[in-house]
């Protein structure tokens, strides 16, 4: 697939499956990431792979993580612990908040977004589906400490990767002149 095919036509796939992700994929999903935009080489992304069983314990900690876990139904209990399971490969995208002269919080935050995003159009330039997902999840102390992440760090999402398993939406149409104006100084 050609470059600007894969920027204009990619959607988030909600239903992925199997085969497993490849080393040789992820390379490149993950060097696509680290072509974002990165002022001052700062760096602050940085990413875990989680797949096959490790999936399971994520689950795990998912649901450990949940406020009144107890008191959930059995089935919702269920939900939360399979929600690794959605994919063969499940990213979790993490930003290094650091103090720096010129770099502010919001602009690391934004590289690892950009990261996200480069994941994406890469999984779809490689006929792979991905899907970015936050949720209380991605804010959630306990999360972050089961993870590993230290204290100045941030989860900026969840990217489910896989293959397709589903009818995709086509992309919307949308209009240039609805989301571009011409800016014109004042005299």
């Amino acid at each position: 697939m050609d470059f600007l095919t894969a920027l204009l036509e990619r959607v988030s796939a909600p239903q992925l499956t199997g085969p497993d992700i490849t080393n040789e994929q992820l390379d490149t999903l993950i060097q696509a990431a680290l072509r974002a935009p990165d002022h001052a080489w700062l760096r602050p992304s940085r990413y875990l792979a989680v797949r096959g069983d490790e999936r399971q314990q994520l689950g795990e900690l998912f649901l450990q993580a949940t406020d009144d876990y107890q008191e959930l139904t059995p089935e919702r209990q269920a939900k939360i612990r399979n929600m690794p399971m959605r994919a063969p490969l499940l990213l979790v995208a993490v930003c290094r908040i650091q103090d720096h002269p010129k770099v502010p919080r919001e602009e690391l935050l934004l590289s690892t977004g950009a990261g996200v995003q480069n994941i994406l159009n890469a999984a779809w330039a490689m006929e792979l589906g991905a899907i970015w997902r936050t949720g209380d999840l991605a804010y959630n102390a306990q999360v972050k400490e089961g993870l590993g992440l230290s204290a100045d760090e941030e989860i900026v999402g969840f990217i489910y990767v896989g293959h397709v398993n589903c009818r995709l939406k086509q992309p919307p149409v949308l209009e240039t002149a609805d989301f571009l104006t011409e800016w014109q100084a004042k005299s």
